[in-house]
């Protein structure tokens, strides 16, 4: 009689087997409650990690604005600077403070473009003048009234040129006969 109410921590046999019994239907609910906390952390988890993504990219994409909004209104002196460049007027102290500063904008990622004989294109200049040239075989930038600018992919201001289209259409026919008598325009 003894070995049928041998004690286990001081309890009989039957109450550990109970005990157990009632452990064996905890032990489901325990692993469910488990998973859906760890379900639980892993999304809190991927929200927090698309948070800092969307976070960073929004940051990413503030600078670029305020840079791009700085530099745009550093264009007219800029343009003040190619100009006394151009008419030799850029010398001495201003010579070293207009240098410096080219170099400062063109760290920030300003990059001038337009260039004489470029191909016309008008995502990124801006014709002001047009005329036929027999020199050109497609539509040419002849002439740079004001260089373009721009910063990674985003133009902030256009070149603005003159542009000469080819004398001949693809037909081999003068474009200059068409200008003088008003025929080919659009009706």
């Amino acid at each position: 009689m003894v070995a049928e109410e041998a004690a286990v921590g001081g309890k009989p046999q039957a109450a550990v087997n109970e005990s157990a019994a009632k452990d064996d239907k905890k032990a489901p609910d325990f692993e469910a409650q488990l998973a859906e906390r760890t379900a639980d952390l892993q999304r809190l988890q991927a929200e927090y990690a698309n948070y800092r993504k969307r976070v960073d990219r929004d940051r990413a994409a503030v600078k670029e604005q305020a840079v791009s909004a700085t530099l745009a209104g550093l264009l007219p002196v800029l343009d003040a600077i190619d100009q006394a460049r151009e008419h030799g007027e850029l010398s001495g102290g201003f010579k070293s403070v207009a240098d410096a500063l080219q170099t400062a904008t063109s760290r920030l990622g300003l990059v001038t473009y337009g260039e004489k004989g470029d191909p016309f294109d008008p995502k990124i200049h801006e014709a002001l003048v047009h005329s036929y040239s027999p020199d050109v075989t497609e539509d040419t930038c002849v002439e740079i009234f004001q260089p373009g600018y721009q910063v990674g992919e985003r133009i902030l201001r256009p070149a603005r040129v003159a542009v000469a289209a080819p004398a001949t259409g693809p037909d081999g026919a003068s474009n200059e006969a068409d200008q003088a008598t008003g025929e080919g325009e659009s009706q």
